[in-house]
């Protein structure tokens, strides 16, 4: 009688032990099943959300960005200003003469160079004849032969924009030339391109030029003056 307690005993025991493990088990499957492992799982389970596209354009850096280019600005040769008012333009003057003479005048202060005839360098008739030419007006190169263009006139019939010629040498032929820029009573200034000062104004009061003046000539018509 005793034994079939023991047994009895050892049987509950036994079936406690089983039903603990199965307990167990059963409680390991149910937290494994909570485990989300595949996409159409957590779409059935209404707990899917798509991932947000990436933007694949890549941002410009300042350091790449271009900078538009800013245009040199050309610069013109510095003019020095003429002494005195002997450029002065006057109101009841011909308009072309003005503008020729504000040509001439963007010459001043340019250096001599022999046989130039533009803003590095230039000589007395290359000034003469580059001035002119700006305004169609066709003239010999050399002063000698630019002397006998036009007609020769008396020194109180000289205005701006005519012809000054002179021999400043000993050989007694005409060799310099300038162009007249105003004329204040007795008194004659001129543009003309120096081998010592370059492209100045000069007047011809001075005694150099007095003594080697030559002649007046005008080359341009009635209506041009």
């Amino acid at each position: 009688m005793e034994w079939l307690t023991l047994k009895k005993s050892y049987f509950l025991k036994k079936l406690s032990l089983l039903s603990l493990l199965f307990l167990f088990l059963v409680s390991c499957k149910s937290s494994h099943s909570g485990i989300i492992t595949s996409k159409e799982e957590a779409q059935q389970k209404g707990i899917y959300k798509a991932p947000k596209a990436k933007n694949t354009v890549a941002k410009t850096s300042d350091a790449t960005k271009k900078t538009p280019e800013k245009k040199k600005k050309e610069r013109k040769p510095k003019v020095p200003k003429p002494k005195d008012d002997v450029v002065k333009i006057d109101a009841d003057k011909s308009i072309f003469i003005n503008q020729l003479i504000a040509t001439a005048m963007e010459y001043n202060g340019v250096h001599y160079q022999y046989g130039g005839n533009n803003f590095a360098g230039v000589d007395c008739s290359g000034l003469v004849c580059t001035v002119y030419r700006t305004y169609d007006v066709s003239l010999p190169r050399a002063s000698k032969d630019q002397a006998k263009v036009g007609k020769k006139i008396k020194r109180k019939r000289v205005k701006k924009g005519d012809l000054v010629f002179f021999k400043t040498s000993h050989r007694d032929v005409i060799n310099h030339v300038g162009i007249v820029t105003a004329v204040k009573g007795d008194e004659i200034f001129f543009i003309h391109a120096s081998t010592s000062n370059g492209v100045v104004v000069s007047s011809l009061n001075e005694a150099y030029y007095k003594n080697a003046f030559a002649q007046f000539n005008r080359v341009l018509g009635k209506d041009q003056i």
